[in-house]
Order: structure tokens, then C-alpha cells, then sequence
């Protein structure tokens, strides 16, 4: 029983997560209708907010998933060779975490050196 349970459940967050999406994206249309807003300015205001996010996302991700990858391995390694069952988890999260830190840090200097190319 529960195994039928769960793919109907997966399958209904997505779809409520993606009719949430497309709702809130209408409403955010009919506000900016409301506004009086004209259809240069909103071109304008979805250009600048593309623009806002980083462009170096794929780059991020990739740094994670190396640091994931790492960790997995480095602590299944580790597990193997000592009698702890703790250090798969123990690796997975450090590396993660070193990942994303190190993801954020060169996000960071890759944007300013673009900056200061402008």
C-alpha cells in the first residue's frame, strides 16, 4: 500500500509546486498591469533582474558537485578502512559545505573582475 503511495504523492507536490509557480507568476504580471507600467519598462525590469544573478551558476554547481563527489568517495574510503559507520555522512557534509564556500568565494572575485571591466 505504501509503495503506491509514494509516487502519487511525488507527483502532486510537483504539479502543486508548479501551478503555485505559474500562478504567482500571472499575479506578478497583473500587478505590474496595475501599475501602469508600459511595455519598455517591463522589459527593462525583467532584463535587470537576469542580469542580477550570477552568471557563473554552472561553474557553482560544478564546484559542488566535485566537492560532493569527493566527499562520498573520500568517506567511503575512510568507512572501509576503520570500523565507524560515521564518516560517509561526516564526509558528505564537509566537503559539501567546503564546496559551496569555495563556489561562493570565486563567484565573487569572477563578478568583481567583471565589474571592474565596466
Amino acid at each position: 500500500m505504501e509503495d503506491i503511495l509514494i509516487p502519487i504523492i511525488l507527483f502532486l507536490v510537483i504539479g502543486i509546486v508548479l501551478v503555485t509557480h505559474y500562478y504567482l507568476r500571472s499575479k506578478e504580471k497583473q500587478l505590474i498591469i496595475e501599475k501602469g507600467l508600459d511595455a519598455e519598462s517591463i522589459k527593462q525590469l525583467y532584463s535587470n533582474r537576469k542580469t542580477v544573478s550570477s552568471s557563473y551558476n554552472l561553474m557553482k554547481i560544478g564546484i559542488i558537485s566535485v566537492a560532493f563527489g569527493l566527499g562520498l568517495g573520500l568517506g567511503m574510503a575512510a568507512e572501509e578502512s576503520g570500523k565507524a559507520e560515521f564518516w560517509v555522512p561526516l564526509c558528505i557534509f564537509v566537503f559539501t559545505g567546503v564546496g559551496f564556500i569555495t563556489a561562493n568565494l570565486i563567484g565573487k572575485k569572477l563578478d568583481d573582475k567583471n565589474a571592474d571591466k565596466d
